[in-house]
């Protein structure tokens, strides 16, 4: 591999990083405090309506559409959102009244792939989200910073993570695949 091979397999690389993570990485901060918890509860609570405002009255084209080569379409993002959000709502459930628990992780990729996810009708999906969230946030308002502390452990990552990295990386990952959807329908 010459030196102009190995440069254009590089920018192809970091082309597809962006692609898959539109808006980097979640980044859990040093020390959590009332402010960063109140902005991702925001963040949780303002996404129903973000979604709603960029998914409806799509055209089926616009459903099939990809936000990278090989990824998702926008249908099979709205309801792993949907699907995701459920499991989040269950794990912060779990935290708050058990010690530690271990929660089950599912594989995203093959949900993805099952007649729901990619013929469903996304309205379903967005109530979901919606009730989701307006459940979670009446639960995420009432809460103590003592609470963010709280524990659970992901086995699939091999490690204990706090309540506040959980909303923290849940109200990432809706602002993650908002952007993948936005992006997806821009080049339609």
């Amino acid at each position: 591999m010459g030196v102009k091979d190995f440069k254009k397999d590089y920018v192809m690389a970091q082309d597809l990083e962006k692609l898959k993570y539109p808006i980097g990485l979640f980044h859990y901060p040093e020390k959590l405090d009332e402010v960063q918890i109140n902005f991702w509860i925001n963040q949780l609570e303002k996404f129903p309506q973000e979604l709603l405002a960029v998914t409806s009255n799509l055209s089926i084209p616009q459903l099939a559409a990809q936000y990278r080569p090989g990824g998702w379409t926008v249908r099979q993002v709205i309801h792993h959102v949907a699907d995701s959000h459920v499991n989040a709502y269950t794990r912060v459930k779990l935290t708050l009244t058990e010690e530690n628990p271990v929660v089950r992780p599912y594989d995203e990729e093959r949900w993805a792939e099952l007649p729901d996810a990619k013929n469903g009708e996304i309205d379903l999906s967005v109530a979901i989200i919606e009730a989701i969230h307006h459940r979670l946030i009446i639960t995420l308002r009432n809460l103590s910073l003592k609470d963010f502390e709280r524990k659970y452990t992901h086995p699939a990552l091999n490690r204990s993570l706090t309540l506040g990295y959980l909303v923290g990386n849940y109200a990432w990952h809706g602002q993650h695949h908002l952007a993948h959807i936005t992006a997806a329908l821009s080049g339609t």
